[in-house]
């Protein structure tokens, strides 16, 4: 908490002002000392920052409670909840590009231009810093005081409790906080934000570059197999096993837009060349089959469970394992465990092809010395957090389905990479 802050700005700054040189950087600190950090953070209070965010806000949590959309109900939680959603997630994703394209078209006439987002990106972090400590702050009281669910609680102390939550499910007003941060502010700014870089990036060249429309149209490819999918992250860890703290949350009101839209910040000042017809169409095929490989290892496991494993996978029927554990409430349950299809190749596989897809939509950036590392900090991070989530799924499913899943093992040995781990 005392340093992801401080690195969003440090990355950020030196991307939009150093041409991305840590050497530059470093230089400055040692002339100016730890004080350089005011030259860096931007004020959190630019007026025209804060109606942006406010806009931005007030549409997404209006697209989530008038859209249409039908109900969907997810697994059961470790206290017995089940939670229910309005699976509208598409219809406002294709909704907020409907605005941004017509912001986009009409908004110059008044004076309003996307790609302001990118030239003001440091005003708009140091503002959504300051908003997010103070809704973490909002949550902890309200987890401790007047919760949602019973899926909440204390871990006696409380910078544990301020990081990683005290609520499962919290809602206010109708709407679940959770899938607002996570879904309809971090995943959406994510695909809006990526577009205001291309404007900019067009507009500082005079053309849109094929590194970043190859790196743009990727991510997007992503993030729209994401909202079609997004009855399945409501079932995912993110959702049903970590609280809203500042560790998911925090999480994805800043870091997710400054860290994983940074492969297309960096662009708009280094991706005005031509990476040549060939390797475009090699990296956008590469790119959209590991999304394809993605999302169909999470599809299989989404109709595997809706039909309680009377499918069919790769043609085959199923393998499965039925484990039965006990709630929190001592109610005895039971959960299908597949064993097929790309399930079978690892009880993880789907994260490989996720990071391959990260790295193949950073390459447009090419590979030119250190200052290139920026391109490529999403992948970096990427991989030893979904390798860490692995290692955390496996220790919570071990405890939570006992010898049943050692017989899961046994049936799917590796973790993630067959052969290997």
């Amino acid at each position: 908490m005392g340093t992801t802050p401080v690195f969003i700005f440090i990355t950020w700054f030196t991307m939009q002002h150093l041409d991305g040189d840590f050497g530059r950087l470093i230089e400055s600190f040692r002339a100016h000392g730890w004080g350089y950090l005011k030259v860096i953070v931007p004020s959190p209070f630019d007026p025209t920052a804060w109606k942006v965010i406010l806009s931005y806000m007030a549409v997404e949590l209006a697209f989530m409670r008038l859209l249409p959309g039908k109900t969907f109900k997810a697994t059961v939680t470790p206290a017995g909840n089940v939670p229910v959603y309005r699976a509208n997630g598409m219809q406002a994703y294709a909704a907020s590009l409907l605005l941004f394209f017509l912001l986009q078209r009409y908004g110059p006439a008044h004076g309003l231009h996307v790609s302001w987002v990118y030239h003001h990106m440091g005003e708009l972090l140091s503002a959504m810093n300051v908003f997010s400590l103070a809704f973490c702050l909002f949550l902890l009281v309200k987890g401790l005081t007047f919760p949602s669910s019973s899926d909440s609680g204390s871990s006696g102390n409380w910078v544990i409790d301020f990081y990683w939550g005290t609520e499962l499910y919290p809602r206010v007003l109708g709407f679940d906080l959770k899938m607002f941060t996570n879904c309809r502010f971090g995943m959406m700014f994510w695909a809006l934000g990526i577009l205001c870089y291309a404007q900019a990036q067009a507009e500082k060249d005079g053309f849109l570059s094929n590194a970043m429309l190859v790196s743009v149209l990727l991510q997007l490819i992503y993030i729209t197999k994401f909202f079609y999918w997004e009855t399945g992250y409501l079932c995912s860890m993110d959702i049903q096993h970590d609280r809203a703290g500042y560790y998911i949350c925090w999480g994805c009101l800043v870091w997710v837009p400054a860290v994983y839209t940074s492969p297309s910040y960096f662009l708009v000042n280094h991706g005005g060349r031509d990476i040549g017809t060939l390797t475009a169409l090699l990296l956008l095929s590469a790119g959209a089959a590991c999304v394809g490989i993605n999302y169909w290892a999470d599809r299989q496991r989404q109709v595997f469970r809706a039909s309680d494993g009377k499918c069919s996978i790769w043609g085959k029927p199923p393998v499965f394992i039925t484990a039965s554990y006990t709630t929190e409430k001592g109610e005895k349950r039971s959960s299908i465990l597949l064993a097929s299809g790309w399930w079978g190749v690892a009880r993880h596989f789907h994260y490989v092809p996720e990071i391959m897809g990260a790295f193949l939509w950073s390459c447009p950036a090419g590979f030119y010395g250190l200052r290139f590392f920026l391109a490529y900090f999403y992948v970096i991070f990427l991989t030893p957090l979904l390798f860490d989530r692995a290692f955390r799924d496996d220790a919570r499913c071990r405890d939570k389905y006992g010898k049943h899943w050692d017989k899961y093992c046994a049936l799917v040995p590796y973790k993630m990479i067959p052969g290997i781990l």
